[in-house]
């Protein structure tokens, strides 16, 4: 059955609730150490550090193969034939990374949907296609009515939830330092901290983040896209507008496991 984006939503912020909820430790008054990631971040050139990253999360890379595999990453791009029917509208399917393409990821956001586009988000606003480059081309992708947006793991093709070592992102056009993160939480929805995408170099305008854990503890990874939301009459702050407007291109993330 597949999952409707409102029970994803449930889950993904729902999460963040059992994180304010585990304060109680027994007698030790000290909450258990959080786990430190590897981190790896670049922008401008990004193609070493993502290969980096790679070698981090391990080889092969799975793609879209169903089951939990032994070893191994997973990678998204936005380019693939199976998701040009949903390509410049608000309605890509959150479980689309699960279901159609068995990657072992749902998407949830407190916006009203996701948009995966092919002409930079022009047609949203026409100044938009100055604003946004790509890694692989020629498409990339936003959450709708918001810059916030999580990704939760499942095994590929099931909607068993999951965990994984690490996740990074390539984002498009960070203009403000410290804007654009990514959060990592575990299975109880413990945060097990922030790592900042770095502002852009050059005028492609691409950056970099990503974590790896040496453990396989991560559950969910919460994505922050500057400071607003992409709309009709909101420019970026570098044409003359008040926020910081950020889109995202590539994931890489480990082999979802199975939570035990």
């Amino acid at each position: 059955m597949r999952y409707t984006q409102r029970r994803i939503l449930a889950f993904a912020f729902a999460a963040g609730s059992l994180a304010a909820c585990g304060d109680d430790y027994g007698s030790d008054p000290s909450p258990p150490a959080t786990p430190t990631p590897t981190v790896v971040s670049a922008t401008g050139a990004l193609t070493a550090k993502i290969d980096e990253f790679r070698a981090l999360l391990g080889e092969p890379n799975n793609g879209g193969t169903a089951g939990q595999q032994p070893a191994g990453r997973r990678e998204i791009g936005w380019d693939g034939a199976a998701a040009n029917p949903f390509n410049n509208k608000n309605d890509f399917p959150a479980d689309f990374f699960n279901t159609t393409a068995r990657n072992g990821v749902v998407f949830a956001t407190p916006g009203t949907g996701f948009r995966n586009d092919s002409l930079k988000f022009a047609e949203v606003n026409a100044s938009y296609a100055a604003q946004f480059g790509t890694f692989s081309p020629t498409k990339i992708f936003s959450p709708v009515g918001s810059n916030v947006m999580d990704v939760v793991f499942q095994v590929a093709g099931q909607p068993s939830p999951a965990l994984v070592t690490g996740f990074g992102a390539v984002f498009s056009d960070v203009d403000v330092a410290s804007a654009s993160t990514l959060e990592f939480f575990d299975k109880t929805g413990r945060s097990l901290g922030k790592v900042v995408a770095p502002t852009r170099s050059d005028a492609a305008g691409l950056s970099f983040v990503g974590g790896v854990f040496s453990e396989t503890i991560v559950a969910r990874v919460r994505i922050t896209l500057g400071t607003g939301a992409l709309g009709g009459t909101v420019n970026d702050i570098s044409a003359g507008g008040a926020l910081d407007l950020v889109v995202v291109d590539n994931f890489f993330y480990g082999e979802p496991k199975l939570i035990q």
